[in-house]
């Protein structure tokens, strides 16, 4: 920690939140590749062969990674408010916690902004919906919502993209503040490599309604990548990143090869000031009403609820 020793007292501890998060969220990925590995050598989700070879080339490398966050990146909309739909539908909590949780996504959208109070009120309110709630009953369920709510809305173009990376001889990884385990179930389904993720701690295999560290949102993002990379011996300026959010500019910024998949309006601007390449696979309507600055918020919504879900066995 002596390295931070320049920064304020705050600004110190969110950064240690940040490497702490990160660490975890690396730490949890890394413990689920074998289950992984496992699960696609039983048959897994894989894309249609119409959609498997991209327009920009991928070159193979032992020491190349591809890194894709997951909401309106990978799947259209976030992966916490698909899983809300399905605890809710499941009696998790009742309507007057679904309109809590949908008047803050709303206040997120619109303002485009992380306001500290609003962040911490969403993750209190989630980590409260879980707190005594076995991990192995989640995961469970979590299987389930993704049949109902997440398997149709994978977008195909990015899911080409990461398939040819795979074919390249690459490793792929979600990177998300979506629940560990939850972007891991995601991850299986669509025979990617593993997931980075929202770190929640548990002890006996039940939540205890706190979290490792902070969401896996915005520097938290880039620690993970750092520290997977270190672990498997990735070298950054060789891999590859994709993201629609401005939010993530910090893990697209640490790889020699950034993508803008459905951009947010501040993203495209940066993508484009950098030279970076960009994708959009929404319709043009779509794309005009998703790239208002509210845009931001699905991120900023989801880095703050992704503790309701994690999954993450952590024992002490």
């Amino acid at each position: 920690m002596a390295a931070l020793g320049w920064l304020t007292p705050r600004r110190r501890s969110a950064t240690a939140r940040s490497v702490l998060a990160g660490e975890a969220a690396a730490e949890a990925g890394l413990k689920s590749t074998q289950e992984s590995q496992d699960a696609l050598a039983a048959g897994t989700t894989t894309a249609d062969d119409a959609d498997r070879a991209p327009d920009f080339p991928v070159f193979g490398d032992a020491r190349a990674a591809a890194f894709f966050d997951l909401d309106n990146t990978v799947m259209q909309g976030a992966a916490i408010f698909h899983f809300g739909r399905g605890l809710y539908k499941r009696k998790f909590f009742q309507r007057r916690e679904l309109a809590r949780f949908a008047w803050q996504q709303a206040w997120f959208r619109l303002a485009g902004v992380e306001d500290p109070e609003h962040m911490q009120d969403a993750r209190d309110s989630a980590l409260s919906i879980v707190k005594g709630h076995r991990v192995a009953e989640l995961m469970s369920i979590g299987e389930e919502i993704y049949d109902e709510y997440m398997a149709d809305r994978i977008w195909p173009g990015t899911r080409a993209l990461a398939q040819a990376h795979l074919d390249a001889g690459q490793q792929v990884w979600l990177v998300t503040a979506a629940p560990v385990e939850t972007a891991t179930i995601i991850a299986r389904r669509l025979g990617l490599t593993g997931a980075l993720g929202t770190v929640a701690e548990s002890v006996g295999g039940v939540y205890t309604g706190k979290l490792v560290g902070e969401p896996l949102h915005g520097p938290a993002k880039a620690e993970a990548v750092r520290a997977l990379a270190a672990a498997e011996g990735f070298e950054l300026d060789r891999c590859a990143a994709y993201s629609d959010s401005h939010n993530d500019i910090p893990m697209l910024s640490l790889v020699g090869h950034p993508y803008a998949i459905n951009p947010d309006a501040k993203l495209r601007k940066h993508a484009r000031r950098l030279d970076w390449r960009l994708r959009d696979y929404r319709t043009g309507r779509k794309a005009a009403k998703v790239g208002i600055p509210a845009a931001a918020g699905v991120g900023a919504l989801a880095g703050g609820t992704a503790a309701a879900v994690a999954l993450h066995r952590r024992r002490r």
